[in-house]
């Protein structure tokens, strides 16, 4: 059976590309704001796509080994990708069983960061000073 793959661009939220998610303990990346045309090609692959506040229409990307990020000049990226980045990405599908359970999960094939927003680590501003606390 041949490989079919999406070619798609999409707003990233919570990579973990080069560390693993302590949750799923593996590494991972929500790939959101996703088009329609990009959700509809995703879902005949079997891909399912969800849909929340802040995330839009998104898949979750899961690895078990170091996703492999480039720039627009194809040079590997290595620092971390904060919230917000643009990326355009292929995406194929693989099949899996667990206990009981199987289904059909994107994989990346390739990812290019098209305009990079720093992570930051921060999530809610400074306590050091005390003006602003209520």
């Amino acid at each position: 059976m041949e490989q079919q793959a999406v070619k798609l661009k999409a707003d990233v939220m919570w990579a973990f590309t080069n560390r693993v998610n302590d949750l799923s303990g593996k590494y991972q990346i929500d790939l959101c704001n996703l088009s329609d045309a990009a959700c509809e090609a995703l879902t005949q692959l079997g891909v399912e796509v969800r849909e929340k506040d802040g995330h839009g229409k998104f898949i979750t990307c899961k690895s078990a080994k170091p996703i492999k990020v480039y720039d627009t000049d194809n040079e590997e990226l290595t620092e971390d990708i904060g919230n917000g980045s643009k990326i355009k990405a292929i995406i194929s599908t693989y099949e899996w069983k667990y206990k009981n359970k199987k289904g059909i999960s994107p994989s990346i094939k390739k990812m290019i960061v098209t305009d990079l927003v720093e992570y930051t680590g921060k999530s809610g501003g400074s306590l050091k000073d005390d003006d602003e606390v209520l």
